[in-house]
């Protein structure tokens, strides 16, 4: 990871580039102590923190000086610091990272935030490449035949099959395998067979339709298609392709519910655009 540390006023600015693989830990970084500017620490104390602060584990910066029982264990001991505290902050995530991390000024609260964001990328990788299998029914995947219940009129043209895997109430991800037998490769076109874009848009609405069946303040409504805006195709999709479909309730308010989709083949985005639905009690 490569850090910088600058303050407010200007000072102390360290950078430091340092990697776990080569580096080592107890001596180079977990003795780096926490710092404190002087102007804030009475603040923090009126607030109950830093109780456990003292000039014997602790730093303040006052101006140009340095408050501390001891001099600074490195040159650069901030910035080493904030490496601590990246290090601790993404401690918790469910594998080990290979990543090279680069973080400006960094705080908790920031990596705590890029947790997040590298854990919602993490899980939609995983999600790409997890099977459909039979074992997912039962656990938030539906069947061919579960699906059919849910949306009777697409039993002719229902551009989907196998398995949906829910994620809480407003996202699912669904799959499409592309075969040369589909009935619009003859025509789409001859001697190039290309799946229409407009049945790319429809899967995602198929799949999006399941999705308001399920999610919480849409359930026991029908949700008529109305629009798709900023629809974008990106790449060919093509005999072969394992079409993954992933759709996110964005909005659902009255009458109109909004949503996400994004197809994907390989894991790459294939098409994706913003779907419209009336609302009607069923």
């Amino acid at each position: 990871m490569s850090c910088t540390n600058a303050n407010h006023l200007g000072k102390h600015t360290q950078f430091r580039t340092w990697n776990p693989e080569t580096g080592n830990y107890a001596k180079e970084i977990a003795l780096a102590r926490t710092f404190v500017f002087y102007e804030e620490v009475q603040p923090l104390m009126e607030k109950g923190l830093i109780k456990g602060g003292s000039l014997e584990n602790a730093v303040v910066i006052r101006g140009d000086a340095i408050l501390s029982r001891e001099p600074l264990r490195y040159e650069d001991e901030f910035v080493r610091h904030k490496i601590l505290d990246i290090i601790g902050d993404l401690s918790l995530f469910p594998v080990r990272l290979k990543a090279h991390i680069y973080a400006v000024k960094p705080s908790h609260a920031l990596n705590v935030e890029l947790a997040r964001e590298i854990y919602k990328q993490y899980k939609q990788r995983q999600a790409q490449r997890m099977p459909f299998r039979a074992a997912d029914v039962g656990r938030g995947g539906m069947d061919t035949a579960d699906i059919m219940k849910v949306l009777p009129h697409a039993r002719r043209s229902c551009w989907w099959t196998g398995y949906s895997v829910f994620e809480g109430d407003n996202k699912i991800i669904g799959q499409k395998a592309v075969t040369m037998n589909e009935p619009f490769f003859p025509g789409h076109f001859p001697g190039h067979p290309v799946m229409p874009g407009v049945l790319q848009v429809e899967a995602m609405a198929q799949v999006a339709s399941i999705l308001l069946c399920r999610a919480s303040g849409v359930a026991g409504k029908i949700g008529y298609f109305m629009s798709a805006d900023k629809v974008k195709w990106r790449k060919p999709v093509l005999p072969g392709d394992t079409l993954i479909i992933e759709v996110e309730l964005t909005r659902a308010r009255g009458k109109i519910a909004r949503a996400y989709g994004v197809c994907r083949v390989k894991n790459e985005i294939v098409s994706e655009g913003e779907l419209m639905f009336g609302l009607i009690d069923t």
